[in-house]
C-alpha cells in the first residue's frame, strides 16, 4: 500500500494538478518566495522614503500671543514675560511633537537616513537653550547677587541635555522635563496668590540676551560663508599688543565648511532663524515700554524681517553650492546674507538700548 502523502507524478496520471494545489504553500515553487521579498522590501522602501519627506517639513510659525493665551489663566498672558516663557515652551514643544517627534537621536529609519531636520531641530534647540540661560541668570534676577528661581535652575540644564541620547535617558525625556518645570515657573509668574516669581524686562536685560544671539548669528553667517573657502587673515589678537593666546596660528588660514557638511549648516541656521523669530516677536510684546522708550521698536521689527527671508521655500532639491559669482546659485551664501544683515541689526539695537 503506497503512502498517503506519496503523488503519483506519472505522465497523464488524472487529478495530478488538483491534488497538487490541495498540498499547501509547503510546496510553492522557491521563486516565488523571493519574489515576496522583494516586493515587500520595494513597499517598505516606499514607506520610508514617503514618511521620511513629511518628516522634513518644517512646522509652521504659530502666534506668540495665541500661545500665551493657552498656556495661561484667562486673563493673565499680560503679565510682563509671561509671553517670552509661553513661546519658548511652545517652540521647544513644536521640536518635540512634530511630525516624526525628535529626529537627532533617532536609531531607527527613517529618522536614521534623514539629514536636514535633525540639523534644523539643533538649530531651533541652540537658541532655546540660550533664551533659556538668559532667563535664568538675567531675565529673572534683578541683579548679580539675586537667587535664582528653583524651576529656572532645574529646567535651564535638562535642556542642555545632550542631543543624541536615545536610552537611558532619551534626549527627549530630558527636554520635556525642562518643559515641566519652564511651565511651573510660567504658573508662578502669572499667579495672583504666588508672587515670588520675576522677570525683569529692562533694556540692560535685553541687551544681554541679544548678545548672545549676536554671537550665535555671528558664528552661523561664518560657517554659511565658508561654503566656498577663503583665505583669511588672523585677526585674534587684533586691537591689543599685549594680548596672547594658547597656540600659535599661523597669519592666513584657508576656511572652508567641508562638501558633506553645507547642507547641515543650511538647515542649522535654518533653524536657528525660525525659533529666533518668534522669540524676538515674544521679545517685542514683553520689552514694549523699554522698546518705546528707545525709539528701538522699529529696529527690532527690521531684524524680524530679515529673518522672516530665511524661511522661504527652497525649491531646489538640492543645497547647491555654486561659487559667488558662477553659474549655479550658493544657497549658504544667500542665507549668510540674510542672517549678516539681521546681525547687524542687532548690533545697532544693542547700541540704542545702551544709550541713557
Amino acid at each position: 500500500m503506497a503512502d498517503e502523502d506519496t503523488i503519483d507524478v506519472t505522465p497523464g496520471k488524472p487529478g495530478l494538478r488538483r491534488r497538487l494545489q490541495n498540498l499547501g504553500d509547503d510546496y510553492l515553487p522557491r521563486g516565488n518566495w523571493f519574489r515576496f521579498a522583494a516586493v515587500v522590501g520595494v513597499l517598505y522602501a516606499v514607506l520610508v522614503i514617503v514618511v521620511g519627506f513629511i518628516w522634513s517639513i518644517a512646522p509652521a510659525p504659530f502666534d506668540v500671543r495665541e500661545k500665551a493665551a493657552e498656556l495661561t489663566p484667562a486673563g493673565r498672558s499680560e503679565v510682563t514675560g509671561a509671553v517670552t516663557t509661553a513661546t519658548l515652551i511652545g517652540v521647544v514643544d513644536t521640536l518635540l511633537e512634530k511630525p516624526g517627534g525628535f529626529l537627532y537621536n533617532d536609531r531607527m529609519p527613517p529618522g536614521l537616513y534623514l539629514d536636514n531636520m535633525p540639523h534644523w531641530e539643533y538649530g531651533v534647540l541652540l537658541q532655546s537653550r540660550d533664551l533659556g540661560r538668559a532667563m535664568r541668570e538675567v531675565l529673572s534676577r534683578s541683579q548679580s547677587q539675586s537667587r535664582e528661581d528653583p524651576d529656572l535652575a532645574i529646567a535651564e540644564p535638562r535642556l542642555n541635555f545632550q542631543t543624541d541620547s536615545w536610552l537611558l535617558p532619551p534626549s527627549e525625556s530630558e527636554y520635556r522635563k525642562g518643559l515641566k518645570h519652564f511651565q511651573a515657573y510660567l504658573d508662578r509668574l502669572v499667579s495672583e496668590e504666588q508672587r515670588d516669581a520675576r522677570f525683569y524686562a529692562r533694556a540692560d536685560n535685553l541687551r544681554e540676551w541679544l548678545s548672545m544671539v549676536n554671537a550665535r548669528l555671528g558664528s552661523l553667517s561664518q560657517r554659511l560663508v565658508a561654503s566656498v573657502g577663503q583665505r583669511r587673515l588672523t585677526t585674534n589678537l587684533a586691537g591689543d599688543a599685549g594680548a596672547l593666546q594658547a597656540t600659535v596660528t599661523p597669519g592666513e588660514v584657508m576656511v572652508r565648511t567641508p562638501w558633506m557638511e553645507i547642507d547641515d549648516v543650511f538647515y542649522e541656521a535654518r533653524g536657528s532663524a525660525w525659533a529666533l523669530i518668534h522669540f524676538l516677536r515674544a521679545a517685542e510684546i514683553d520689552f514694549v515700554e523699554v522698546l518705546e522708550n528707545k525709539n528701538a521698536r522699529v529696529s527690532l521689527q527690521q531684524i524680524i524681517r530679515e529673518l522672516e527671508g530665511t524661511q522661504a521655500a527652497v525649491w531646489s532639491p538640492f543645497i547647491l553650492n555654486g561659487t559667488g559669482f558662477g553659474l549655479l546659485a550658493n544657497h549658504s551664501l544667500v542665507m549668510a546674507s540674510y542672517l549678516a544683515r539681521a546681525n547687524a541689526a542687532i548690533i545697532d539695537l544693542r547700541n540704542l538700548l545702551s544709550q541713557g
